[in-house]
């Protein structure tokens, strides 16, 4: 759709076909509404008469989003607005709608640009670079409370199971000696009397043929 600073003129023909002067083209009413929310300001005639029909088309327009079930008007508003149809109050019912919504949209703009300041990017949440600094300072957090720095990046530490073992102290060296000849002292002690030699010492070949190395 064509954004101009005039109001688009649409034509709509008799057989209920909207044609769009500014874009040479047939529109419907879902285009329409789209014009509406983009901003672009139209106005309707009838293609036959001439007429302004731009407060019926819009109406239509509003009956067609609430029967897609995009309830906006509440059911207790809709019953007072009709009351007022033939009130003697109907005169400044459209002036007082009116400056209602233009009063409610000032303050929705406000709230979408304090909303946009407190999360640093759209009204709708927080920009990528923003998600992106939260996501690094929770990872720098929960690398203090994670064991060899935890994470994927490159400070990681090694895991615990691909760490060299600790080198043995001189004491366990120690301990570990004597357990080793301890050991060897009762393997002696076995084969000495087991050999029937004198005073446990070493045994006699028992063949003299074979030598011994």
């Amino acid at each position: 759709m064509a954004n101009t600073e005039a109001a688009t003129v649409i034509k709509k023909y008799a057989n209920r076909r909207l044609y769009n002067t500014g874009t040479s083209t047939y529109v419907t009413l879902e285009d329409l509404a789209a014009m509406v929310k983009s901003g672009e300001d139209f106005v309707v005639y009838d293609a036959k008469t001439g007429d302004d029909i731009t407060h019926s088309v819009l109406t239509q327009i509003i009956v067609e989003q609430e029967n897609k079930g995009q309830n906006l008007l509440p059911i207790a508003f809709l019953r007072q607005l009709i009351r007022f149809y033939g009130d003697q109050m109907q005169a400044i019912v459209p002036s007082y709608l009116d400056q209602s919504l233009a009063a409610f949209a000032r303050e929705q703009d406000k709230f979408r640009k304090g909303v946009a300041e407190a999360f640093g990017g759209t009204p709708f949440g927080p920009t990528e670079d923003q998600v992106r600094r939260n996501m690094e300072m929770f990872d720098r957090a929960m690398r203090m409370f994670i064991p060899f720095g935890g994470g994927t990046g490159p400070e990681t530490r090694a895991a615990p199971d691909a760490a060299p073992e600790p080198a043995p102290r001189p004491s366990d060296l120690e301990r570990l000696r004597e357990q080793i000849e301890a050991m060897q002292r009762k393997i002696d002690a076995i084969a000495g009397s087991g050999s029937g030699a004198p005073n446990g010492g070493p045994a006699a070949p028992a063949d003299p043929k074979v030598e011994t190395r």
